[in-house]
């Protein structure tokens, strides 16, 4: 008699359920871990912008009239606005409010102001938490 080799049909079924386990519990990180890599897109344009905001005030000696700022990110993964830039003002807020593939980003939206201040919009985390410090 011939032995005849192979897999069962159980074995293929267990395989199959291990690996399942395994991605159910593996891409939920990994997706955490694309949207923490992200957040430096939103780091990087607050930053910028931020620095914009001072070279005007050395220039004109006060923020906003004329300051130019993109509305989205490098990445396009938030977008950015900027308040308190009337003309003569002192102060600003800077915001990368989350978009597209980033919304669902548990650290919320990024700021800072005129005092380099930063925050982030989530009510369990902190700026450095999200690694905004």
């Amino acid at each position: 008699m011939k032995k005849s080799r192979g897999f069962t049909l159980i074995e293929l079924m267990i395989t199959v359920a291990v690996i399942a386990v395994i991605a159910s519990i593996a891409y939920p990180s990994y997706q955490e871990q694309i949207r923490k890599t992200r957040r430096s897109d939103a780091k990087a344009a607050l930053m910028d912008a931020a620095a914009r905001m001072e070279r005007h005030y050395t220039q004109f000696g006060q923020y906003g009239g004329g300051a130019v700022i993109s509305a989205t990110s490098p990445e396009q993964f938030y977008s950015i606005v900027v308040t308190g830039t009337i003309a003569g003002s002192q102060v600003f807020t800077i915001t990368a409010t989350r978009a597209g593939q980033q919304a669902n980003d548990k650290c919320g939206n990024f700021t800072i102001d005129q005092a380099q201040a930063k925050n982030v919009a989530s009510s369990s985390l902190t700026a450095a938490d999200c690694g905004w410090d």
